[in-house]
């Protein structure tokens, strides 16, 4: 994974909606350090944090 000074949850690759719970949830898979730390807001940025662009193979085709 490609590590970003980023933290916008909103805007990042790994923010989806899940209808069975209605609510969007971040869908990376952290191991237990990482959730302590995320969850306890002990880091400035996320480490996994990839910017979401919807129109990204549009952009190859032309």
């Amino acid at each position: 994974m490609k590590k970003s000074t980023q933290s916008s949850c909103e805007s990042c690759e790994f923010y989806d909606y899940d209808e069975y719970d209605e609510a969007y949830t971040c869908t990376m898979r952290l191991d237990e350090d990482e959730m302590i730390r995320f969850l306890g807001k002990q880091t400035s940025s996320c480490p996994y944090y990839r910017y979401y662009d919807e129109y990204k193979s549009v952009h190859k085709q032309i």
